[in-house]
């Protein structure tokens, strides 16, 4: 390496031309990769850290962008489809606020309030799985599975196995599975899955049709809908990872069993999504006609094929609405411009205001870059808590005594405008009650951040300081 390098300085020295034509090739590949980003209009302190970073990788720098950089996905044909009906934002004894959330949803996403006749909050893998097993176990038309992560290990083999078993008396099985995070998976491992009559399809896989490759576009949703009456989604994805029962050291979740109309909704986000990977559109599916239930809920869905960030916005506009207190749990803590804001207003308000975060997440610079956040939300008069038996993967907001958005979406720029992500809505007290208990329990394990901490210069302050500028990159 150094022999060349040694080589090319001797080279430009002697061509003093050739120094010249770089210096040209350089300033077009600014330009024009500047351009292109620009024209994205995206938020400028991304589009600015975009290129900032890109100008110092010549030519390089313009494969890093075309692989890693943010994308506009156009499928909007296949929403034609959700309804355009008006329903019920929320009852008349809900409160205005609630009511505004309600349309804010319907407006951002085209899903309408619904409402849910059983919601069970599931907490941890152990507790999720045999819901999920039992719930695979009694299908008799369908059972459609979408996950970010599916793992061959143990769990993903009774998982698996479940399948083949329904799949084996007839019943229709459907798999999609994100390409990347699901990689480990296998045509053997799925072989028999195959043999028994399932089908199985991945999410933007990486190599396909000479496309630009979607690597940071990625299908963060978990979503099982089984004959169309019952249904899941949460944080949970299936990997011994998350299974309490195996692993001391397991992920701190929290799931979702949904009835009722609602899982009608999941059930057309799922096979937006199937229609979306396959190209092919799945035989018309029998029609569930489900009573209102007692439960407000909604349907949340964003991903970079919707142009106004639907979680994102929701998230915000719950804060704000709050008027007693705004529990937060998020594995990943990377808030944008408006997210902070909401969360320092609330506090500063007299709010009770509560983050909930791991001691060490999955990803050392995420959790640099969450803490690089905490002296300022500490000085509005905000609560941390870094919760340290295990790490917490629960991502659920709790305001006042009424609002709980429970689901796959992270508080960070990611799930908010890269992936494809999918939330539930509650406008119910019984939940929100529900939703504190679990939050309540958690942060007994979770000791407060101090603001008088030690802080090293060279072991927190300094990495958290450098981590902060890659957030919106993050």
């Amino acid at each position: 390496m150094l022999k060349l390098v040694d080589t090319l300085h001797a080279l430009v020295h002697a061509h003093p031309t050739i120094s010249a034509w770089l210096l040209a090739g350089w300033l077009l590949y600014l330009v024009g990769l500047g351009l292109w980003i620009v024209m994205q209009k995206r938020e400028p302190a991304a589009t600015l850290a975009w290129l900032i970073s890109l100008a110092a990788l010549p030519y390089v720098g313009f494969l890093v962008y075309y692989v890693f950089g943010p994308q506009r996905i156009r499928r909007q044909r296949l929403r034609r489809g959700r309804a355009r009906a008006r329903m019920p934002d929320a009852p008349e004894s809900a409160s205005a606020e609630s009511r505004e959330l309600a349309r804010l949803g319907l407006a951002t996403t085209r899903l309408p309030a619904s409402t849910a006749t059983d919601v069970q909050l599931l907490v941890d893998g152990g507790a999720t799985y045999e819901a999920l097993l039992d719930a695979i176990a009694a299908a008799q038309h369908h059972v459609h599975l979408e996950y970010y992560i599916f793992e061959p290990d143990r769990t993903g083999t009774r998982v698996r196995d479940a399948l083949i078993a329904r799949a084996q008396s007839g019943v229709t099985v459907r798999l999609l599975v994100d390409a990347v995070g699901s990689a480990r998976l296998k045509h053997r491992f799925l072989a028999p899955l195959l043999d028994a009559g399932g089908e199985v399809a991945w999410f933007h896989p990486m190599l396909s049709r000479w496309r630009r490759p979607w690597l940071n576009m990625r299908s963060h949703r978990k979503i099982v809908v089984v004959d169309g009456t019952v249904a899941f989604t949460g944080g949970i994805n299936v990997t011994d990872e998350e299974d309490d029962r195996l692993r001391s050291d397991a992920y701190r979740d929290l799931h979702l069993r949904l009835e009722g109309e609602v899982v009608g909704y999941l059930q057309q986000v799922f096979v937006e999504d199937w229609i979306y990977a396959t190209g092919q559109r799945p035989p018309s599916l029998p029609r569930v006609v489900a009573e209102p239930g007692p439960v407000s809920t909604q349907v949340l869905v964003s991903g970079p094929d919707a142009p106004w960030e639907a979680i994102h916005r929701m998230h915000v506009s719950a804060i704000h609405a709050a008027r007693e207190r705004v529990w937060l749990a998020t594995p990943y803590f990377v808030p944008g411009e408006a997210a902070m804001m909401a969360l320092t207003s609330a506090a500063l308000a007299g709010l009770d205001v509560r983050l909930l975060v791991p001691r060490r997440s999955d990803s050392r610079l995420v959790t640099f870059a969450a803490r690089s956040y905490f002296d300022e939300l500490l000085a509005a008069g905000a609560r941390i808590h870094e919760y340290a038996p295990r790490m917490l993967h629960t991502k659920a907001l709790l305001c006042d005594d009424e609002i709980a958005i429970i689901g796959s979406a992270n508080f960070d720029h990611r799930s908010f405008r890269l992936n494809f992500e999918v939330s539930m809505l509650f406008r119910d007290a019984g939940i929100a009650a529900a939703l504190a208990d679990i939050l309540q329990r958690d942060m007994c394990d979770a000791p407060r951040v101090r603001v008088d901490r030690h802080r090293s210069f060279l072991r927190a302050r300094l990495p958290e300081a450098l981590a902060r500028l890659m957030s919106p990159l993050l």
